[in-house]
């Protein structure tokens, strides 16, 4: 491998596959010998630190996520692992913080969002590859989970919007199972071709 980790990251709203694409190519990736670091649970984390999170979600709880994603990242990439998977790419949290705003009414401060946005854009160069996943509504969510249907289709049409917008490189992942195994596939060359370079 390259001196430098390769780094796949996914962003997407809640309960559409996230964790479980990063599972499964970890899973792949180490059954050819590569050591891997994921990261994730950021929103739990944050709640712990008594940030709010899901529709509740404000600048400050933004930054906190973006600037600890960012600190997981970097020190997966310093404890030597060949692949890091960033389960929640920075701007998912611009994505999340945007559904909050639309979900209660307010509209964003533009510094505010613009200076989160610049954040979040610093590890985009980072990423060798992004995957987004795709809401798929008739996909029943675990019961156990208390999510608001609404707020949850706000997050994914922010996340799609965003990426959009913002014109960034990324491979979408439904939830149908070729497209999910497609992406599995695509992250395991791309790990097996830099391993080679």
């Amino acid at each position: 491998m390259t001196s430098q980790p390769l780094r796949i990251a996914v962003l997407g709203t809640h309960s559409t596959g996230k964790t479980t694409l990063l599972k499964r190519i970890e899973m792949e990736v180490r059954g050819y010998g590569l050591t891997v670091a994921r990261t994730g649970q950021l929103g739990k984390r944050a709640a712990a630190a008594g940030l709010p999170k899901m529709q509740n979600h404000t600048v400050r709880s933004t930054e906190w996520i973006i600037a600890q994603g960012i600190l997981d990242e970097t020190h997966a990439a310093a404890q030597g692992a060949e692949v890091v998977l960033i389960d929640r790419a920075a701007h998912d949290a611009i994505a999340y913080f945007e559904a909050a705003m639309a979900f209660r009414a307010e509209t964003p401060p533009r510094l505010e969002r613009e200076r989160l946005l610049a954040l979040a854009s610093t590890q985009l160069p980072k990423y060798d590859l992004l995957f987004a996943t795709v809401l798929d509504a008739s996909v029943p969510v675990d019961t156990s989970h208390d999510y608001d249907g609404h707020f949850r289709h706000l997050v994914n049409d922010r996340v799609h919007r965003l990426l959009a917008n913002e014109a960034i490189p990324h491979q979408r992942v439904t939830s149908d199972p070729d497209s999910q195994a497609h992406a599995v596939d695509v992250a395991v060359q791309h790990c097996l071709k830099q391993e080679l370079v």
